[in-house]
């Protein structure tokens, strides 16, 4: 879900002028994240670093934490 409101319980992130709202839900699977913005020939895109990430999906459009991907094993969601 996508909102340019803050909610009760969001996150506000402000860099640079970028700001950012993270749901308390996803907080856990961010912490330590470093964003950057790549533009350069061949493309023009947010790029995201995640120490807590341990696989993705091919098109880099998600991603699974530790306890997602022990869940995954287990046959959870």
């Amino acid at each position: 879900m996508c909102s340019d409101e803050k909610g009760k319980y969001d996150e506000l992130i402000d860099d640079k002028g970028v700001k950012v709202l993270i749901d308390p839900k996803a907080m856990m699977h961010v912490i330590g994240t470093k964003m950057d913005f790549v533009d350069d020939k061949l493309r023009s895109e947010f790029i995201f670093v995640n120490p807590n990430s341990k696989g993705e999906c091919g098109c880099g459009e998600s991603f699974m934490t530790m306890s997602n991907a022990e869940a995954a094993k287990r046959g959870g969601s």
